[in-house]
């Protein structure tokens, strides 16, 4: 089974980092939208951008 979602690139492009308002990058492979200010990966499941700081991953 394929847990691959298309996911809308219009939609990411709006969004933003919540903590510092910074624009996000999206990394296809890890289905994650970054936030190099904050250092946070914040995941995506089902094709939703899940914008939890608690829900992120802590990057270096």
């Amino acid at each position: 089974m394929n847990d691959e979602v298309k996911v809308d690139r219009r939609m990411l492009e709006a969004l933003v980092c919540p903590l510092t308002q910074a624009p996000l990058s999206y990394d296809a492979e890890r289905q994650e939208l970054i936030s190099k200010r904050a250092g946070l990966a914040f995941p995506i499941r089902g094709g939703i951008p899940i914008m939890l700081v608690s829900e992120a991953r802590k990057i270096g």
